[in-house]
């Protein structure tokens, strides 16, 4: 896109020489050649960061200030925020010129890896480009459209929501094709204070899908499935009730699942990198979305053996006494937590089984009884509970990361043994990992 092409899409006034700008960034740090950096004023103003994007290569730049360098593109606008939505938004019609078609993902647990396993199904057919990490909200949403490559035959979008109506922003922005509802559970109640809320927010996502898309929806969350009524396209279900499910699930010795898809479309052996029996949801989502968007049983197949997900979800590595380290401290609710556990509880018989948790934030009321469930469920299974930097499990609460560490190097862990590590991202439990991994 031109920076001229910036300027008519955002409404703004283009400022200097009219430079090609190959995708775009918010954040200097991660500013490339070419790029177009948009600075964002929020708890940190953006602007104070664009000689640091020029100096990385960035082409051009949005700005709200009047004061621009004569030696720079800019292209000024009334508002940063409100231009980013613009080009997002211009950047999907140009996906839909092109004949590309777009996957939105929602769902309370599942997005980022379902968007993983998604993206390297439809990469079995054609350029597929798919949004970095959890670039889920809205920023995340305009500049993942942004980064598509002209010729995308999908693009896969994962959404967040905090709120009602947060789906119904970024669906209307990203005008998904094809919509995946990974499952409805109780996380970020907080805000949303009732599951029937948080279904009926995640249920955004079908309202405006195109009578030639699908509705691709989990059939054992009743909340999930009920959504699909919103639909006015063709609904297509997976999990053991659904079209599309699995048989003969298998784990080996590093948690990595194999299982037998049956759907429509016929019947093909799986093997997934993904760990955990729960990510066999997952990817039966990304089966659907695949097999309903033309990619063939074999194709589909090869697709979920190969894709890597995001990291901190779910690795499966060996600490440097040698014990196993299931590192899952990406973010955490009750449902992907227990998951986890379960997880750990079917790693090869040996020695102790310690869950290392932080906090499930933003469950609001809810949180108490969720923290209190969690470790019921630890001890079921005969996991051991270290909660870091939290109370909430009934445990003696450890004061912070540092303290998590010092106490597993005391345990004198070793071969047999494994650490399960996972809580939401305010609790900062990678630094455990680092710790048991590096140390």
């Amino acid at each position: 896109m031109w920076a001229s092409e910036v300027a008519r899409a955002t409404g703004g006034e283009l400022v200097g020489e009219d430079v090609l700008v190959d995708g775009a960034t918010q954040d200097s740090r991660t500013a490339t050649p070419g790029c177009l950096f948009v600075p964002l004023v929020a708890d940190r103003d953006g602007h104070d960061f664009i000689e640091a994007a020029i100096a990385a290569g960035a082409a051009a730049h949005l700005t709200d200030r009047n004061e621009i360098s004569p030696a720079t593109t800019a292209i000024r606008v009334a508002d940063t925020s409100a231009a980013l939505t613009a080009l997002g938004a211009a950047a999907r019609r140009s996906v839909g010129a092109g004949g590309g078609r777009v996957v939105g993902i929602t769902g309370s647990v599942g997005k980022t890896s379902t968007k993983d396993l998604v993206a390297a199904v439809m990469a079995c057919s054609g350029t597929t480009h798919a949004s970095d990490r959890s670039f889920n909200n809205e920023i995340g949403v305009p500049l993942t459209l942004l980064g598509a490559p002209a010729d995308a035959a999908h693009v896969v979008v994962e959404m967040g929501a905090r709120s009602e109506g947060d789906i119904a922003d970024l669906a209307g922005l990203a005008r998904p094709d094809v919509g995946v509802l990974t499952t409805v559970a109780n996380a970020h109640t907080g805000s949303f204070g009732f599951l029937e809320v948080v279904a009926r927010t995640k249920g955004e996502l079908f309202d405006g899908l195109p009578p030639d898309g699908c509705a691709v929806v989990h059939a054992d969350v009743p909340e999930a499935l009920a959504q699909a009524d919103r639909a006015r396209c063709p609904v297509l279900t997976f999990g053991d009730r659904g079209e599309v499910r699995a048989q003969d699930v298998r784990l080996d010795d590093v948690l990595r699942p194999t299982f037998r898809l049956e759907s429509p479309w016929g019947r093909v052996e799986v093997k997934l990198d993904a760990r955990g029996v729960h990510m066999v949801a997952n990817a039966l989502a990304a089966a659907a979305v695949g097999l309903v968007e033309g990619v063939g049983l074999d194709d589909v197949a090869t697709g979920l053996a190969e894709a890597r997900l995001s990291p901190w979800r779910m690795e499966v590595v060996t600490g440097s006494s040698g014990c196993t380290v299931v590192n899952d401290a990406y973010n955490a609710n009750p449902t992907s937590t227990m998951a986890a556990l379960d997880a750990l509880a079917a790693l090869p018989e040996g020695g102790r089984r310690i869950a290392v948790l932080g906090v499930m934030a933003e469950l609001g009321d809810h949180g108490p009884a969720a923290h209190a469930a969690v470790a019921g469920h630890a001890a079921d299974l005969g996991v051991e509970v270290l909660a870091a930097g939290t109370d909430l499990y009934g445990v003696d609460g450890l004061k912070d990361t540092a303290a998590a560490i010092t106490v597993l190097g005391e345990r004198a862990l070793g071969q047999g043994d494994a650490v399960l590590v996972k809580g939401s991202r305010v609790a900062g439990l990678e630094a455990v990992v680092e710790g048991l991994v590096g140390g």
